[in-house]
């Protein structure tokens, strides 16, 4: 049976303009889209709210919150998978990246954290092809070169799982996001409750992890993402030699930079760099590196990242439009740039012919308010 929605009377967010229009929805596609603000029998009146293609999220650690709400507290993964499913999509998300970390450490049982990257794909997988999830899901794999099973878990992915994107993350103490020690000492101390001298004893441990398996895991990293077809993305960069070195390795997106010069450097190699919605809502980064909107003001963001706030990307998308001047500029952080990016090349912009992942919301007091969130044209939230 067709399926047919209209709505009308709204201003259409473009990837390069707002427009007062309409937009015909037919089994899950965009068939028709005109200009004005005639309301046609049968159609929804948005009132002149936005309507914007559905977010496209590629970097969220949102799922773990859901699996372990609180410490040693497993929860059961498929109803952390669906509560984690109808979160995003109350925001606005109708297409994430759910980051999974891949790379354990298994030696020493009071630094052990185990492997779950697999087992929970698996979950994942499942839960999409039985069509139990609201929202499209896909697999961003975390690939941590600071451990000890690296190699051993990429090598249980293959090109059948769809992979999106695979990130190479670097977590060493001194370096990139922990530049500063007592920011990542303040961070681990807090996060595990340690003393000093498990501290001390925990970066060293970290140190000779990097030493011995830093370089071998970056390389079967490259080597596996190219195997899963993957978008292969670095993360927090912060110096032009780690740039070029991911240039080198055909890095299509940078997660978080950390620096001005890192950024200009990604943009000089044709990276696209991404920041976090929670950095640019707060006005700053939580590990004392460069804030988002400073790299906004320098032209140097190309997409917003959720990260661990899902309702951080819709707020970013739209401080960027007003700090911008332009919300078609600012929506396009979070909508066209990420799914081009991916090569999602059937969302993220309204367009006739394309998928109709769509949301209506409307700024109250600056914030935008969510009416309704469509997937392929089904009401999602």
């Amino acid at each position: 049976m067709t399926q047919e929605m209209i709505l009308a009377n709204a201003t259409l967010v473009l990837p390069t303009e707002t427009v007062t229009g309409s937009i015909v929805v037919r089994d899950g596609l965009i068939v028709e889209m005109d200009q004005g603000a005639d309301v046609p029998r049968g159609a929804q009146d948005c009132e002149g709210d936005f309507v914007a293609p559905g977010l496209v999220e590629l970097h969220t650690d949102n799922l773990e919150r859901h699996m372990r709400p609180r410490p040693k507290v497993d929860w059961p993964h498929q109803a952390a998978i669906v509560a984690h499913d109808a979160e995003l999509a109350s925001v606005g998300i109708t297409t994430v990246f759910d980051a999974l970390r891949i790379g354990s450490i298994v030696s020493d049982p009071n630094k052990k954290y185990g492997k779950y990257a697999r087992s929970v794909a698996n979950e994942i997988l499942s839960m999409r092809d039985s069509g139990g999830l609201r929202i499209s899901h896909h697999i961003h794999l975390r690939a941590e070169t600071c451990s000890e099973t690296l190699v051993e878990e990429l090598e249980e992915f293959g090109p059948e799982d769809r992979i999106g994107i695979v990130s190479l993350m670097d977590h060493t103490p001194g370096q990139r996001q922990f530049t500063d020690l007592s920011k990542f000492e303040a961070y681990v101390r807090g996060k595990y409750a340690m003393d000093a001298d498990g501290f001390d004893d925990y970066m060293a441990f970290l140190v000779g992890l990097h030493d011995t398996f830093g370089l071998k895991h970056e390389r079967a990293t490259v080597a596996a993402a190219e195997r899963f077809g993957a978008v292969l993305a670095s993360h927090d960069d912060t110096t032009a030699a780690q740039v070029a070195t991911s240039a080198g390795y055909g890095i299509r997106l940078a997660e978080f930079p950390t620096t001005v010069e890192a950024a200009k450097a990604n943009h000089t190699h044709g990276i696209a760099n991404i920041m976090g919605g929670p950095n640019l809502v707060r006005g700053g980064s939580h590990s004392g590196n460069v804030a988002a909107m400073e790299l906004a003001e320098k032209g140097l963001l190309d997409i917003l990242s959720s990260d661990y706030v899902p309702s951080s990307l819709l707020l970013g998308a739209v401080m960027l439009g007003n700090q911008w001047g332009d919300m078609a500029k600012g929506l396009r952080t979070v909508t066209a740039a990420p799914a081009e990016y991916t090569n999602l090349t059937d969302r993220g912009r309204l367009k006739v012919g394309l998928q109709a992942d769509l949301i209506r919301f409307r700024l109250t007091e600056g914030v935008p308010a969510l009416r309704a969130v469509w997937h392929k044209g089904v009401r999602a939230a």
